[in-house]
């Protein structure tokens, strides 16, 4: 993978945060276990999943306390690192009709890096903690491992808070925040009615009752709320999943722990700049959350959703909104190349961008030899390395450029070449 946001080599930043590609090291005896957890984990699955054209590369960290957790890459470009939700398998997810049109997309221009948190999916899921500082702590762990300096952070729905309390506490390497269908206050921790907070307990209780079960009755609620408006082969695949991403007593645990949070004052912290999304008929976390979480987050920008699925989906008209609004967050591949032909600017002399100055205010070879006391024909020698080093073909492309990083702006005193110190 040759990417130049993501260091080359998985070395970690701390001894805790160690990348294994072979399995040969401290994680090799999980890999028999590993390949029988995704056995059982598809058996679950009533039909067969379809094929996809999704290439991931899954490796191995290792948490502070040691525990196991499984990452993934897809895609090519600037890294985005995206917090799991409630229950996650990287390998059912990938192939999945839900979760799979969500990959396809945020890794089509972006190197979209995810893992299974610790009790689920291909991570170790004989753990002896499931807290709320577990889920930051590993997704520092797994920033670390994969050699993050700088990148955007996606939390959806129950990783939404983890990824608020990484924002806080690491604003240095975050460029965007993307928060979707999240919270800032557990449902036990909301000015909740009775009869919520009641729900609320009882919807771990059917976990540990009816997780197992071969009738989905009990599963089936959980998938109609997350995804009321899917189809019934996507809320079978959902409710399927569920049981196969994850054992009844660690889904209940890491459910109640989300309940319980409360990253309120973190949230008030967070300096990077943020877009909070949420469904308006979400039955997962009310729609109200998501509202009060943007009005914590300074200067986050709060778009409103036209769905009742916690989960959008590829078949529904708030999908296209979604990810319009998103590439448009990151910026597309079109503005990414811009952005990284800006950074040309200031590899420029001092001499040429006096020249490329001149050239943002409209004048021509002739004016600008004329400004600067120079031949027409050395001139016209610098624009066309002006040109080279910002990587553009055109006078027109050059002058873009100048005017997005500020260069060009009628007030600006532009001295001659032959006065500067």
């Amino acid at each position: 993978m040759n990417l130049p946001s993501i260091k080359r080599r998985w070395t970690p930043l701390r001894a805790s945060a160690v990348m294994d590609d072979s399995l040969q090291g401290t994680l090799a005896p999980r890999s028999h276990e590993l390949a029988a957890t995704t056995r059982s984990a598809r058996a679950c699955i009533g039909a067969p999943y379809p094929k996809t054209a999704l290439r991931q590369r899954i490796r191995f960290c290792r948490a502070q306390d040691g525990v196991g957790i499984a990452v993934a890459t897809i895609g090519k470009g600037p890294p985005l690192l995206c917090t799991p939700h409630w229950l996650s398998h990287l390998e059912l997810d990938a192939r999945g009709p839900v979760w799979n049109s969500w990959l396809r997309e945020l890794a089509r221009e972006r190197t979209c890096i995810l893992y299974d948190q610790r009790g689920c999916g291909l991570s170790d899921r004989v753990v002896a903690s499931l807290s709320f500082e577990d889920q930051v702590s590993d997704l520092e762990t797994v920033a670390d491992a994969c050699g993050l300096d700088q990148f955007a952070l996606f939390g959806l729905s129950h990783g939404g808070a983890a990824a608020i309390a990484y924002a806080a506490k690491h604003p240095e390497r975050l460029s965007h925040l993307l928060l979707l269908g999240a919270y800032a206050r557990g449902a036990l921790r909301r000015e909740a009615t009775h009869q919520q907070r009641e729900e609320a307990e009882i919807l771990t209780k059917l976990i540990r009752i009816g997780w197992t079960r071969d009738n989905p009755a009990f599963r089936q609620i959980f998938s109609t709320m997350h995804i009321p408006e899917g189809t019934s082969a996507q809320q079978q695949s959902f409710s399927e999943l569920l049981r196969g991403a994850a054992p009844a007593e660690n889904a209940a645990a890491i459910l109640e722990a989300s309940q319980q949070l409360d990253v309120t004052s973190l949230a008030r912290a967070i300096r990077a700049p943020t877009l909070v999304l949420h469904a308006r008929g979400d039955a997962v976390v009310p729609f109200d959350e998501g509202r009060h979480l943007a009005a914590l987050v300074p200067s986050a920008r709060f778009l409103p959703l036209e769905t009742r699925n916690h989960v959008v989906i590829e078949n529904e008209p708030a999908w296209a909104e979604l990810m319009t609004e998103l590439r448009a967050f990151l910026g597309g591949a079109a503005h990414t190349a811009r952005v990284q032909r800006c950074a040309g600017v200031a590899r420029l002399s001092r001499t040429e961008l006096q020249v490329l100055a001149l050239l943002a205010r409209g004048l021509h070879n002739s004016a600008i030899a004329a400004q600067l006391r120079k031949g027409e024909k050395t001139v016209r020698n610098q624009v066309s390395g002006i040109l080279s080093k910002l990587q553009v073909s055109s006078r027109a492309e050059a002058v873009a450029l100048a005017r997005d990083a500020g260069i060009g702006e009628p007030s600006e005193n532009i001295a001659p070449a032959h006065s500067r110190a």
